[in-house]
């Protein structure tokens, strides 16, 4: 089974002076036109109660460069301003359907800089791609062949903060199904081992940040002594972003071959919904659980399910993986962290990350076959007590007894 997506294709290219400096003001002309139609629909809904459209700030893009202040507007090309638009109005969709907060405005040193150019924005001609206010073409580095036959749709121009320039190419990809397999796993992610599988296998974490943290830090006391608006200052803080994207590539890289393993070798994933954002709330873990990256990998997960043809069951985050017995179906009172390995009062002696993965794949194909929940004692919401303080009772809702 073939299945048509659409998939980006990134790219790191190396722009001439005359393209960095066109970039460089599209760049700044996008964080305007952004800040600027956020600004005015923010003042238009508290000051007059009134709701500004995407088209009326259009119209209003329109008369922005008719103005002597920002004439410059007229300059660039105008495709990356409408997209900014666009994507400002896709930010306050996803506000007023409650997905997301209020939109906030872009930031010249925070904010990603990039710019979006759809197909009127840009010339793509036997393998070239030029770029609408460009005379010549980019100097990409192919490190990968787009699929035969395929055009992008939509081109995305970025600058790292270590001052690495990318370029992101949408098109059509034709996707075909991976062979099916009676295999299932579940996951237990956990911070010494990265991952745990339902079959006893442990995944190592390998702990990038932890391995450039001596480079880092030297990198961040350099930047320090650094006068603020200096060239100096400068330099020192494109080698801290250098040391970040060195950790960020690595980690990312690890994470994807190993969701793809995952993916190819299962037919049904099942993971845990964690809260990550609660999770690093806590300050002796934050920077570990930042560093393991859960969530990427979750999001890894979710869309190569959808490629692959195979399924990824989230099991609730309060089910409690850890302390249920996975012999006898009894949960345990307490289980402290720096319990590795525990016996049930059955006799049943568990190694902890391997046992919550077992449960979290007998729950996740409980609720795959049956479509039962797997919130086992949850009572918070009717006596006000706490889910995590349970008496040592049997799990029976979407636990299979073995």
């Amino acid at each position: 089974m073939t299945r048509q997506v659409k998939r980006a294709f990134k790219y790191r290219f190396y722009p001439t002076d005359e393209q960095t400096a066109e970039l460089s003001r599209t760049f700044g002309c996008v964080r305007l036109v952004y800040n600027k139609a956020l600004e005015e629909r923010t003042q238009a809904w508290y000051g007059e109660q009134r709701r500004i459209s995407y088209v009326q700030s259009s119209a209003a893009l329109t008369e922005w460069k008719k103005t002597e202040e920002l004439a410059f507007l007229s300059e660039v090309s105008s495709v990356p301003l409408q997209q900014a638009l666009r994507h400002l109005q896709t930010a306050f969709g996803s506000f007023f359907a409650k997905r997301s907060k209020y939109p906030r405005f872009k930031s010249r040193k925070k904010s990603r800089a990039s710019a979006e150019f759809t197909r009127s924005g840009f010339k793509w001609r036997e393998g070239r791609l030029t770029l609408a206010k460009m005379a010549e073409p980019l100097d990409i580095r192919w490190s990968r062949p787009l699929p035969e036959g395929a055009e992008p749709t939509t081109v995305t121009v970025s600058r790292d903060a270590a001052g690495r320039w990318f370029v992101s190419l949408l098109c059509e990809d034709d996707i075909t199904a991976a062979p099916a397999t009676d295999a299932a796993v579940g996951l237990d992610a956990g911070i010494t081992s990265l991952v745990t599988l339902s079959t006893g296998e442990k995944i190592a974490n390998p702990k990038h940040g932890r391995r450039d943290r001596v480079r880092l830090a030297k990198a961040q006391r350099e930047l320090s002594r650094k006068a603020k608006g200096s060239a100096n200052r400068e330099k020192a803080r494109r080698r801290v972003a250098k040391v970040h994207a060195r950790i960020a590539d690595r980690r990312r890289d690890f994470l994807h071959k190993l969701s793809t393993r995952l993916v190819r070798e299962n037919q049904t994933v099942v993971i845990e919904d964690l809260t990550v954002r609660n999770m690093v709330r806590n300050h002796t873990l934050a920077r570990a659980i930042s560093d393991a990256a859960w969530r990427d990998l979750r999001m890894m997960l979710e869309y190569k399910c959808a490629w692959y043809g195979r399924e990824l069951v989230v099991v609730d985050r309060w089910f409690p993986s850890s302390k249920l017995c996975g012999a006898c179906g009894t949960v345990c009172g307490t289980l402290p962290l720096n319990v590795r390995e525990w016996t049930c009062g059955c006799g049943a002696v568990h190694d902890r990350d391997v046992n919550a993965a077992k449960n979290i794949l007998a729950a996740g194909l409980a609720v795959s076959a049956c479509g039962d929940g797997v919130r086992p004692q949850r009572e918070s919401s009717r006596t006000g007590q706490s889910s995590m303080k349970q008496k040592a009772s049997p799990a029976r809702v979407g636990i299979p007894r073995r």
